[in-house]
């Protein structure tokens, strides 16, 4: 009887082990049909194609700086003597700076000045010789046409008188060239001085008193300081090789500047670069860019002149300092620049991320595979042939009824969201815009997809990003 139970009992478990296979089995081939038979359709975003105003930026970033920056350097050599600025005066135009010892060139001065008298004298000189050889001369010259002296004579004579010529000749070049001599030194005493050569600002002192300089006329000596208009600021940013083509000179621009986050400064372009700054030559990292130069528009490095009592006498394009808010910059601040370059009204525009890249012939592959596997070999299509090369263009995956439709787009201007799509879709058309790697990978033309609704907000991945 035992046996009985214990053989019904093992059959019992047999049969609802099956069931439980059964069951799993079903379940599994549901969810894999999609539980209608048809692929499981692929959760997706949706945008409208719709018309917009765009607005292409060009971002990039650099250091502000005067847009007029005088750098001093002495044109002669020596101890300074005198240094009557410190960094941050302002100047006017004229005003002494700083002094170099004059000893040397004052002494040079002086022995051009003798040199000179030298050479007046030697020519006073020459001027009496040439009257006692013309006396001698003419004397000589009768006498000869008298027939009174031999003709070695007369020539004699008419030699010396043209060799006092020459020599009263060459003591009068001899003249002006000590005359030259002493201009030079009593410039280069001069020079001794160095004065303001415009109004502005002593940005950058780069001497003390009783340092050595060393000045030449035919390249570049010690600088000493910079003079700069700080009222006339602007910023100068390099703009990569693929982006400077579309800045045309008097573009406007938004200047944000480190030192004062959260405002923008209205700026204009004014200059371009016809030659690039080249970074990592030779190497993958190589960057090319182009320097261009945009003034800040904004009032700023605003100077209140005090009197000695602290009196306001007047209010002066410089800095340091700040008058009713005016920000005050200062030459190698950071900054970062958006160079509206375009704007387009009324153009069809579709997010950044709904346009991707794909293979064309590889799609048209994959299709030709598909129909290929649908047919009998007897009836299937052979002689259609798609090329191996990729063939790379821009698309767009419309939502029309439930599935994904492959366009191919031209494209236009963008900004940070959206861009401009000239052709390839329509007013009123939606377009697939995420998750991103759907729209980049995995998505075909053809798969069925539905909108996602209440999408939870989660990190992305690198991937995505």
């Amino acid at each position: 009887m035992a046996k009985q139970k214990k053989s019904a009992t093992r059959r019992l478990l047999i049969v609802l082990g099956i069931l439980v296979v059964v069951v799993i089995v079903a379940i599994v081939g549901a969810r894999l049909a999609g539980f209608g038979g048809g692929p499981k359709a692929t959760q997706v975003e949706l945008a409208d194609v719709a018309l917009r105003s765009v607005t292409q930026v060009v971002t990039a970033s650099g250091k502000v700086q005067p847009e007029t920056e005088v750098k001093i350097s002495p044109d002669v050599s020596g101890e300074i003597v005198t240094l009557t600025v410190m960094e941050g005066d302002q100047v006017r135009q004229g005003q002494l700076l700083a002094r170099i010892k004059p000893d040397f060139y004052q002494a040079q001065v002086e022995q051009a000045e003798a040199s000179v008298l030298q050479s007046r004298a030697a020519e006073a000189q020459r001027r009496a010789d040439v009257l006692s050889a013309e006396l001698d001369f003419n004397r000589q010259k009768e006498l000869f046409e008298r027939n009174a002296v031999a003709e070695s004579v007369f020539e004699q004579a008419k030699t010396r008188y043209d060799v006092a010529v020459a020599s009263l000749e060459g003591a009068r070049y001899a003249v002006q060239a000590a005359e030259a001599r002493l201009r030079e030194s009593r410039e280069s005493l001069g020079k001794t001085a160095i004065y303001a050569p415009m109004d502005g600002t002593v940005s950058k002192l780069n001497v003390e008193q009783g340092e050595r300089v060393v000045g030449t006329s035919q390249m570049t000596g010690t600088e000493m300081m910079r003079i700069a208009k700080l009222d006339q600021m602007e910023i100068e940013v390099d703009v990569n090789e693929n982006d400077v083509v579309n800045v045309t000179l008097g573009d406007t621009a938004a200047v944000e500047v480190d030192a004062y986050p959260g405002r923008k400064f209205k700026g204009v372009v004014t200059e371009i670069a016809n030659s690039a700054r080249v970074s990592g030559a030779g190497s993958q990292e190589q960057v090319t860019n182009f320097p261009v130069k945009i003034r800040i528009l904004d009032v700023h490095n605003i100077q209140q002149s005090r009197s000695p009592t602290g009196e306001v006498l007047a209010t002066d394009g410089e800095v340091p300092g700040s008058v009713q808010g005016a920000p005050s910059f200062r030459p190698g601040m950071s900054g970062t620049v958006d160079v509206y370059t375009e704007t387009l009204d009324n153009v069809l525009a579709v997010p950044i991320q709904a346009v991707t890249v794909r293979d064309i012939n590889a799609i048209r592959r994959e299709a030709l595979e598909k129909e290929r596997r649908g047919k009998p070999e007897a009836e299937a299509d052979t002689s259609a042939v798609v090329p191996e090369e990729e063939d790379l263009r821009r698309v767009v995956f419309l939502f029309v009824d439930g599935k994904a439709e492959l366009s191919e787009v031209e494209t236009g201007i963008s900004d940070d969201t959206h861009i401009v799509i000239k052709s390839g879709v329509a007013s009123g058309q939606q377009v697939i815009t995420g998750p991103f790697r759907v729209v980049s990978r995995t998505l075909k033309p053809g798969d069925a997809v539905e909108e996602i609704k209440d999408r939870p907000i989660v990190a992305k991945t690198d991937e995505e990003n």
